[in-house]
């Protein structure tokens, strides 16, 4: 559905958080990008639907085209659901006030400073059933433990009844019993809608809980690409220690330097 071609990224002052990168993302599957902080699995995420900007390479998306095109672009963000780590609601405003701005892709600027039609409001109270708070609906989102408003950010998403989802760490501030419902949520609303998740996170036995495939990054590459059964002890150094290795020597001089090769992996690569 989605083509990475070649893409990197690397920020001011040359701290590079991805190489040069080619992969894509299938419908219907389930894919967690797992790796350490700072691994760059959340710039790769986030290239999808450029909240961060590819230095190098293009994006491309089935039916759509290229995201160098802004008109492009604006298509694909309105049909992308996004969840966020730390939700990006506003505490003061109602559950279903938050959840209505996902529908805001669909009106201009001008008709969306006027109240939306009764027809989006069906849209949210139904993306708020789903995620199971609809007698939430009314009060205040700060009021709400994180559990819910993580439920409230998964509502917002799928009001914009998007055709693909990504997720960027939407478990880091929850427990483990909490990040269970709500990654188990996630895959459940993309089985039924028939769309594909991209999710990030670093949690392994999560990935390998509730991910159709996993692609786990080291230091800016791709180092692993597969099903999770396949992610034996050998992947995950490759993941962690590595990841770990260069944060340490980033720390250390200010930019990225790993203190040895990783070895990008190659799906077409028979491995052992």
């Amino acid at each position: 559905m989605i083509q990475l071609e070649q893409v990197s990224v690397t920020y001011p002052g040359g701290l590079t958080a991805l190489h040069l990168t080619s992969i894509e993302f299938r419908r219907g599957e389930f894919t967690v990008l797992l790796g350490a902080s700072g691994a760059g699995k959340s710039t790769l995420l986030r290239c999808l639907n450029h909240l961060t900007l590819p230095s190098t390479g293009g994006i491309t998306v089935d039916g759509l085209g290229s995201l160098d095109r802004r008109a492009v672009l604006l298509t694909h963000r309105r049909r992308t659901g996004m969840v966020f780590q730390q939700h990006q609601l506003i505490g003061r405003r109602s559950v279903l006030q938050n959840v209505l701005i996902g529908r805001l892709g669909y009106h201009s600027t001008l008709r969306s400073l006027l109240p939306l039609p009764k027809e989006d409001h069906f849209v949210a109270l139904e993306a708020l059933e789903r995620v199971g708070v609809l007698h939430k609906a009314l009060e205040r989102v700060d009021s709400l433990s994180g559990g819910e408003q993580q439920r409230v950010g998964i509502a917002r998403a799928i009001a914009q009844r998007p055709q693909m989802v990504l997720a960027d760490e939407p478990v880091a501030s929850l427990d483990p019993s909490t990040s269970e419902r709500v990654l188990g949520l996630i895959k459940k609303i993309c089985a039924e809608d028939h769309i594909p998740a991209v999710v990030s996170l670093h949690q392994v036995n999560l990935a390998r809980q509730f991910a159709d495939r996993i692609v786990g990054i080291a230091a800016g590459q791709v180092v692993y690409d597969g099903a999770p059964e396949g992610l034996k002890d050998d992947f995950l150094h490759a993941i962690y220690n590595q990841s770990s290795a260069q944060a340490r020597t980033r720390t250390k001089i200010g930019h990225l330097q790993p203190s040895f090769n990783l070895t990008p992996w190659n799906a077409d690569e028979k491995r052992a």
